[in-house]
């Protein structure tokens, strides 16, 4: 048996043990019901589950939730509206969510489904440096879509973007000392 302050009582018998509990107001609780003989210990019963809860709460603020975003295309999208669209998937990628790239193919254009695996081969091959394929694209229905996730983990990026900031932080104070320095002196020529 163990007090409410952590010292070794030794082996008790169940109703001694009980009765040391009471008159301090506190629980007796089996901690070890498996050893032999059974670990009991002293203790307020509600504060250790509140500490207890307290804890979780506190873990799963740490807890990142991924999201995954989605980014559509049409089989006949424009350079410009597909570098756009490639700007966002890397946003996403480096904010640290998954991208799920679709392609949604409407009548007719169901007979030209190898264009939109091109075009999602063509967004893997260009995001290739930032992201790892999930799900090749593949067709389910009238709809073909390919699954991206970030490379870097939310530490690995992290440490970039402050290593980004320390550069720019001596970038500037390079500058600042270099524009804070007086002029060279101008030295004047005889007249001939």
């Amino acid at each position: 048996m163990i007090d409410d302050e952590g010292n070794q009582l030794g082996i008790l018998p169940p109703y001694e043990a009980i009765k040391k509990a009471r008159e301090k107001n506190l629980d007796l609780v089996e901690i070890s019901p498996t050893a032999q003989p059974p670990v009991c210990r002293i203790m307020d019963y509600g504060k250790f589950l509140y500490q207890q809860e307290k804890k979780e709460r506190e873990a799963k603020k740490h807890q990142k939730t991924i999201t995954v975003k989605e980014v559509k295309f049409r089989i006949n999208v424009d350079d410009h509206d597909y570098e756009t669209k490639k700007n966002h998937v890397l946003r996403f990628l480096d904010e640290g969510d998954k991208v799920k790239a679709t392609i949604f193919f409407r009548g007719r254009e169901m007979t030209r489904t190898g264009l939109g695996r091109q075009i999602l081969e063509r967004l893997i091959k260009d995001v290739e440096s930032e992201s790892i394929v999930e799900f090749r694209p593949r067709q389910e229905g009238n709809t073909l879509h390919a699954i991206l996730a970030p490379k870097k983990s939310d530490k690995e990026r992290e440490k970039e973007k402050e290593k980004e900031r320390k550069q720019k932080a001596e970038k500037a104070a390079a500058q600042s000392t270099s524009s804070q320095s007086p002029p060279p002196a101008q030295v004047a020529k005889p007249a001939s």
